[in-house]
């Protein structure tokens, strides 16, 4: 045997999975990285050039020229290491790391991996070929001089932009359009017979025909001219597109649904439980549309027994339907401002799914058996027809319930005893959240009010009542039956889960609680009740929102997953999601699961496996987060064109959030939320304190504090940018700091926080200045 063994290697041999990529990419296709690195792993050792080039049959001179600059690049990239005896081995940074690019309006980006790791940061260089959610494979490239991840990305594996929307531009014989998600920060280039007639200043929806590289802009096509982007309604024309929201229904899908009715078929109610002499309930909001559930509960001599039904969707819509592959292709319904885009056609979201009052309607019906205490006995599920007696709204309610409407109660007076039995549960099932610890924040939401031409009334807070938390309450009990029944049964399933927070959050959290005298208990595992248990010693406290603000920011999103890791915020072992199929595909395959066990059958007979349900809650999850984005946008469009008139007026505001460039203000009375730049900040060098959410000034000590009280005036307002630029004209913290000695306040600013940069008014900071700003 020779020193260097090399012929006595014996390699596996294995496909190259990256061969179809490598084959657009290159006329005579070589190797790809990834599968040089398994063959580097499978050798167990170092491996020269000829050796690599022998196991793939490279032979031609172009073959191995090839080879020997991928292995180059590669060691260049840190993926190899070229030794002295000249092999390569692997080095660090041979691990790729996949994930989605998110965009930044300056330029640089991230990656969000999919193994929940921390974000790599993408240089402008790195994002330069790259869109807002592309997804990439990438290595970790060192730190920056932030200490965060730097990416260096090594292939685009999936170009997820196809079609921007945005304000089309004309400059000499150039044209471009500027898109109107500001995540992407491309220019799109459009040549003048690729124009459509689009005027300059127009809103257009550009087809994206040559991506962006390294070296060139993206070019583009317009295939649509919207107009002015002031018309009504435009936001929401152009959030669709620019999330590429589906919003038409496919011709199968039509046809598919011409022979459904309004009314259900005699035949489709055979073989279920007949509950249409119960008086179930809908309870909903004054401007609900579909309504996915209705309630029910009976006092028993140990406690309650509570139905809730929920809408059958899946008896309507069959696996690999056209109407299924359309649901699942939007996940989600989207709601916004006075406009909603289904997941369901609307005469099953609105007609044969809806629970409308005094109609039969199949139902798929959780019944839960509740002793006096509130905690749920046992449960079960079955198919039934139903007749809902009352559609009632959260106002109505509480009208009864809670404020003792006698004109309201006599209207329903068939119905009140039911409700007063709605109520007394709710009471003794809230008892029992209280005690495991489930989160109740007290979060405003708001509702916008429309005028003539959807011109913005008014902006008014969602009053939260007890009606709106007794149906909350009723259908996180069915949800958690759901998800128990199906995990009991061995099912694959989608469940909905949210984990605790995660330990960079946590530090934070507990370093900012400790400069407030305050403790998170449970250690490096707080559990909800922990969380719970300083919420309620802090309630009393001018500061309780802000608390509560950094209680809430600290814990991760939920998402949908088949592994059972429970749901934090909840405090529940077990979560699906089970009572919203009209509007949730996640509801619609739980429904699914459920009917499949009430047919005896056995989970490996299901449709759906487990790895499908990997791939199915992170679409699902993927597009709920898309919906909620198109919505914000709408919202903060609309808020904009609302304060364009109010230039110049001043308004009581809360600080909301604190950064280095300064503190967003959200304003009391109308809700809508703008920056005060550090720049406008007078007569002191303000430090950016993010452990303690704050800006303080070096020579004043003044203090501008996530939740302080503040008075602003309103300065700009960029509709296109959806940014609101408000001035000080008062803060409610006049505190200071206490004087320091010199030798103090040298030792001081080492161990300070992260200093802020001057920043001017485009956001990009600049060096360090130690000029004092005049009055």
């Amino acid at each position: 045997m020779t020193e260097d063994h090399d012929q006595a290697t014996d390699f596996k041999t294995f496909e190259d999975p990256f061969a179809l990529r490598e084959a657009e990419k290159y006329e005579n296709p070589i190797p790809s990285r990834e599968l040089i690195i398994q063959l580097i792993e499978q050798a167990g050792k170092p491996l020269r050039r000829q050796q690599i080039a022998q196991q793939f049959g490279l032979e031609s001179p172009d073959g191995l020229e090839a080879l020997r600059r991928r292995l180059r690049a590669m060691e260049r990239d840190g993926q190899l290491v070229f030794n002295s005896r000249q092999r390569y081995s692997l080095g660090d940074g041979h691990k790729t790391i996949a994930g989605r690019v998110l965009g930044h309006p300056d330029g640089f980006g991230f990656m969000k991996p999919d193994d929940g790791s921390d974000d790599l940061f993408l240089s402008p260089r790195e994002m330069k070929p790259l869109f807002h959610n592309d997804r990439v494979t990438a290595r970790v490239s060192g730190l920056d001089r932030k200490g965060r991840r730097e990416g260096a990305v090594q292939e685009i594996t999936e170009r997820n932009t196809h079609q921007v929307v945005g304000r089309f531009f004309t400059e000499g014989r150039a044209a471009y359009v500027i898109p109107e998600n500001k995540k992407i920060a491309h220019e799109v280039l459009i040549a003048k017979e690729d124009a459509a007639g689009a005027k300059k200043g127009q809103i257009v929806v550009a087809e994206i025909i040559q991506q962006p590289t390294a070296h060139c802009q993206p070019i583009g096509r317009v295939t649509e001219v919207l107009g002015l982007h002031m018309a009504p309604g435009m936001e929401i024309e152009m959030a669709i597109r620019s999330y590429d929201l589906p919003n038409e229904w496919p011709k199968a899908l039509l046809e598919e649904i011409k022979s459904l009715t309004p009314e259900v078929p005699e035949q489709a109610k055979q073989g279920r439980e007949d509950i249409r002499h119960l008086p179930l309930v809908t309870i909903d909001g004054e401007d609900a549309r579909d309504f996915d559930d209705a309630v029910y509960v009976q006092k028993t001599a140990k406690g309650w027994k509570l139905l809730v039904a929920i809408a059958d969707v899946s008896h309507y819509v069959q696996v690999n339907s056209a109407l299924d592959e359309e649901a699942k292709n939007r996940s989600t319904s989207v709601y916004f401002p006075e406009k909603v885009i289904p997941m369901l056609p609307e005469i099953l979201s609105n007609g044969l799914c809806s629970l409308n009052p005094h109609v039969d309607r199949l139902c798929m019906v959780c019944e839960l058996v509740i002793n006096a205490e509130g905690n749920v006995l046992r449960s079960r599920f079955y198919q039934a027809v139903m007749r809902s007696h009352a559609r009632l709204t959260y106002t109505q309610v509480a009208q009864m319930l809670v404020e003792g409407n006698q004109k309201l109660a006599q209207k329903y007076a068939d119905l009140m005893p039911h409700l007063q039995n709605l109520y007394g549960l709710y009471k003794a099932m809230r008892h029992q959240r209280e005690l495991r610890g489930a989160m109740d924040f007290d979060t405003q939401e708001t509702r916008i009010v429309f005028g003539s031409e959807r011109k913005i009334d008014e902006i008014v807070p969602v009053v939260r009542n007890d009606a709106h938390k007794l149906i909350e309450e009723f259908m996180i009990t069915a949800n958690t039956a759901a998800a128990k029944f199906l995990n009991r049964m061995k099912m694959p399933r989608l469940l909905r889960i949210h984990d605790g927070p995660g330990a960079e959050k946590l530090l934070a959290l507990k370093t900012f609680l400790g400069e407030l005298g305050l403790h998170l208990g449970g250690g490096a595992q707080p559990t909800p009740l922990d969380y719970m248990h300083l919420l309620e010693s802090v309630k009393e406290r001018k500061d309780a929102h802000l608390i509560q603000t950094l209680l809430l920011r600290s814990m991760s999103q939920a998402v949908y997953s088949p592994e059972t890791k429970g749901h934090f915020g909840l405090a529940l072992d077990a979560y699906a999601h089970f009572t919203s199929p009209i509007r949730r595909y996640p509801d619609l395959l739980v429904h699914r699961a459920i009917r499949h066990c009430l047919a005896g059958k056995k989970p490996t007979e299901f449709h759906y496996t487990h790895p499908d349900m990997v791939v199915l809650g992170e679409h699902c999850s993927t597009n709920e987060r898309r919906a909620d984005e198109a919505t914000r946008d709408v919202v903060s469009w609309l808020k904009c064109e609302y304060m364009m008139d109010k230039i110049g007026e001043e308004f009581d505001g809360i600080i909301s959030a604190v950064t280095g460039f300064g503190f967003f203000v959200e304003l009391q009375s109308i809700y809508v939320e703008g920056l005060v730049h550090i720049a406008s900040l007078q007569n002191d060098y303000f430090d950016f304190d993010a452990g303690r959410h704050q800006l303080c000034g070096e020579r004043t000590g003044v203090r501008y504090r996530l939740g302080d009280l503040v008075k602003v005036k309103v300065m700009r307002v960029n509709l296109d940018d959806k940014k609101i630029d408000f001035e000080l004209i008062q803060s409610g913290n006049k505190s200071k700091k206490p004087a320091k000695s010199t030798a103090n306040k040298a030792a001081g600013s080492k161990n300070r926080s992260k200093k802020s940069a001057v920043v001017p008014t485009d956001g990009k900071p600049k060096a360090r200045s130690k000029r004092r700003r005049k009055s």
